[in-house]
């Protein structure tokens, strides 16, 4: 069974003439990590809020298909319940972080559940663990680094133990180094978890080393999905998406009559191609 499973789906706002997202047909299984990229518009964010029931709950409009995460239909299943098979994390990390501290934020969650006390307090000491913040627990989130309420957010999505995690541009308002951090732990949090995760990002020469799939959307649509080294060919490069520069490297040594075989995602393996071409 699929962790997420579309099949034309397709979403109007209340008010809109046009489609947000159209006959959009994905199947994403268990365990695999998604980075879902496009240009701004694309439809991206309006999936996102189809799977954890923000559409239509919270978002109005005309809603088509069927949508179905850990097997369970999207369409007449409240926010509530799906909350505890998908845990979604917003772009603005402050949009999650209200309390006084930390770790009364990280608990949020679970004390809106009915988690028994004693059970949510063990879920938030291990999502702090987790996410490498326990030390922060007693610290307002106003006090913290943007990389550091990032963590947060993530510690409190968690700690409700979702197999499905939704991540809205995490990195938006990170500078590169606090960037790459967070991504590190996503990418861990889904290993050792055994997540399905679903990364919407635009930094893709620092997400995609991490990536099983990427999934390119392009005025609604799907336009591209497949592996990395696949999907970052010259089309995904007319359709306004900022593929890797090393990648772009060798779309360039190609042009120029190179015998370049591979699309290398990484440095790593941008070096391993031109060892071969060079012959060494």
């Amino acid at each position: 069974m699929p962790a997420i499973e579309a099949r034309n789906l397709v979403f109007t706002y209340a008010g809109s003439e046009k489609p947000s997202i159209e006959n959009v047909n994905i199947s994403i299984p268990k365990g695999e990590f998604v980075v879902f990229t496009g240009p701004s518009g694309c439809g991206k964010t309006t999936f996102c809020r189809c799977l954890n029931g923000l559409i239509p709950n919270f978002y109005s409009g005309n809603l088509q298909g069927e949508l179905a995460v850990d097997g369970l239909n999207v369409n007449g299943r409240s926010t509530t319940e799906l909350a505890t098979h998908v845990g979604f994390v917003f772009q603005n990390p402050e949009n999650q972080l209200f309390s006084l501290s930390v770790e009364r934020d990280v608990a949020f969650g679970l004390e809106n559940l009915g988690i028994p006390r004693e059970e949510a307090v063990e879920r938030v000491r291990w999502a702090m663990e987790a996410t490498g913040i326990l030390e922060l627990r007693h610290k307002a989130p106003y006090e913290l680094s943007g990389g550091q309420q990032q963590r947060a957010a993530i510690a409190g999505v968690i700690a409700m133990r979702p197999s499905i995690l939704v991540l809205d541009e995490p990195t938006s308002f990170l500078d590169p180094h606090s960037a790459e951090e967070i991504v590190s732990v996503i990418a861990r949090l889904t290993r050792d978890l055994q997540l399905t995760t679903l990364l919407v990002e635009h930094r893709l020469d620092l997400v995609s080393r991490y990536a099983d799939r990427v999934i390119v959307m392009d005025k609604g649509k799907v336009a591209l999905d497949g592996p990395p080294s696949d999907v970052y060919d010259d089309h995904a490069r007319l359709i306004g998406i900022g593929m890797p520069r090393v990648t772009m490297l060798f779309h360039l040594l190609r042009r120029d009559g190179f015998p370049v075989t591979k699309n290398p995602i990484t440095v790593e393996q941008a070096a391993d191609e031109l060892r071969r071409l060079l012959g060494q």
